[in-house]
């Protein structure tokens, strides 16, 4: 059965740092890449961060440029959003999904439920 499974949301002060953490299961997690996307109340989802499915190559939306990281160990099947120096404007609801980027996954893509960041003093 696959899987994707955000964690490591909750309360962070401005300023602040939380990881986020998403395991994969069900599906060989290094014949995807990995991204992070976010939807705050009232606005549209929006690409975080996105990572290659061996971790060469990252991207990152502008406003989070500095502060997160993304990062990917396929050995345990899991994904990451380090998220430093967190800003109000930060808090939303923050998915991770897979999309498979090696034969035989072309177009596959896995979402997770999402979880919540909230950002204030």
């Amino acid at each position: 059965q696959v899987q994707v499974v955000e964690s490591g949301g909750g309360l962070a002060h401005p300023g602040g740092s939380l990881r986020l953490s998403c395991a994969a299961s069900g599906f060989t997690l290094s014949l995807y890449d990995m991204s992070w996307y976010r939807q705050a109340p009232g606005k549209e989802r929006e690409l975080v961060a996105s990572i290659g499915r061996f971790g060469e190559k990252t991207t990152y939306l502008e406003s989070v440029k500095g502060r997160f990281t993304i990062s990917k160990e396929n050995a345990k099947k899991s994904g990451y959003l380090q998220m430093n120096n967190m800003k109000p404007e930060d808090t939303a609801v923050y998915y991770c999904k897979a999309t498979g980027s090696a034969f035989p996954t072309f177009g596959k893509e896995y979402w997770g439920n999402g979880t919540l960041v909230t950002v204030s003093a």
